[in-house]
């Protein structure tokens, strides 16, 4: 959702809060420090245990609630990123995690109005061809399927050999 595209999978944790108002903020490792790559806003580093504790507690400084690419019960799995453990973490410091689906719902995933309709175009199409082939059914034999069937045990009925059987030997019928 950021657009950041690092070049390696990161191995420390990193936060970036993006508030409602005022400017976006980050808590990255010292050894990860470019994580974030350009995005605006401070960085907060830490490196102990104790000073990501504390970075949180400043990014999390004033609010009640923070959406997070959380999901509850791992319903939309495209938005589960965070681990479980980073969610209670959040919320041992007196902060409430939403799921940031909705979000991404707002600035990923919206159409544009010439996207609908080339959306709901590509139903009514599928819909057409749906509707054209179920039409040519009724059209079909009804007895084809029977036909074939009863072929078979004709010939059967009239002796013919089988595989691996003499032609003198009767076919067993049963």
């Amino acid at each position: 959702m950021l657009g950041i595209a690092p070049t390696a999978a990161p191995t420390r944790r990193w936060y970036y809060m993006i508030p409602a108002e005022g400017q976006p903020l980050g808590l990255v490792h010292r050894i990860e420090r470019g994580v974030l790559g350009a995005l605006p806003g401070e960085r907060i580093p830490y490196s102990r245990w104790t000073e990501q504790v504390e970075g949180l507690r400043r990014l999390t400084a004033g609010r009640r609630r923070v959406a997070m690419q959380y999901s509850p019960l791992c319903a939309i799995p495209y938005v589960a990123m965070v681990d479980a453990g980073t969610v209670e973490l959040v919320r041992s410091l007196g902060v409430d995690v939403a799921s940031s689906a909705e979000l991404i719902q707002a600035f990923e995933a919206r159409w544009t109005p010439e996207a609908l309709e080339s959306h709901l175009e590509a139903g009514r199409r599928v819909d057409r061809v749906r509707a054209e082939a179920f039409a040519l059914i009724p059209s079909a034999p009804a007895t084809a399927h029977r036909s074939r069937n009863s072929r078979s045990s004709v010939s059967c009925a009239r002796g013919s050999p089988r595989p691996g059987s003499s032609p003198t030997t009767a076919p067993s019928l049963g």
